[in-house]
């Protein structure tokens, strides 16, 4: 049976201009530790050559993934995929910090909180999507780079982003089904 919804991230990335809100917001709607990401800036360049240089910054972070093998290889059950949306969590409860899930993610999307001692990744901010509202990071980006919504639903505004742009995944090649979609510069 196919779920409800099937919740993705697309990011513009002719947009982005490394202004870094994303990441600010992120921090302070999750009160992440200083030192730590959720969602980063990579920076792609230069490329060119003088006086026509230009560089190319993409925002990452944890890609949602279809087939997230941070979950398969959690010992402990703590990471899990929502059947309802997709969204890829961590219950800290179960967590025991043996690092296994980073080692298995390919897009170097978790860490060890320092406090807790538990895995932190990026959730979409599934404390605002409950409740109707967009990610921090979508909600915060001046540019609109970021749109977040149902792929499942044709008339969402991801569906059409998706549908009428050529767009790429990271490592497609691997499987995992990344429900992070980047429209090129």
């Amino acid at each position: 049976m196919a779920r409800k919804k099937r919740y993705a991230m697309v990011i513009e990335i002719r947009k982005c201009v490394a202004c870094m809100a994303c990441v600010v917001a992120c921090w302070a709607e999750n009160n992440v530790p200083l030192g730590y990401y959720r969602t980063w800036i990579d920076e792609i360049g230069p490329k060119g050559e003088p006086p026509f240089m230009h560089m190319t910054f993409r925002p990452e972070q944890c890609n949602h993934c279809e087939n997230p093998p941070c979950v398969r290889v959690c010992p402990s059950g703590a990471a899990y995929k929502r059947e309802e949306d997709g969204i890829v969590l961590v219950r800290e409860e179960r967590c025991i910090g043996c690092k296994i899930c980073i080692g298995a993610c390919p897009y170097d999307a978790r860490y060890i909180h320092p406090e807790k001692g538990v895995i932190n990744k990026c959730t979409f901010c599934i404390h605002r999507v409950l409740k109707g509202m967009e990610p921090a990071c979508v909600a915060t980006c001046p540019t609109g780079a970021r749109h977040f919504g149902d792929l499942n639903d044709p008339n969402s505004e991801v569906s059409k982003l998706v549908n009428t742009h050529e767009t790429y995944v990271l490592k497609e090649e691997l499987g995992t089904g990344p429900n992070i979609i980047y429209i090129p510069g």
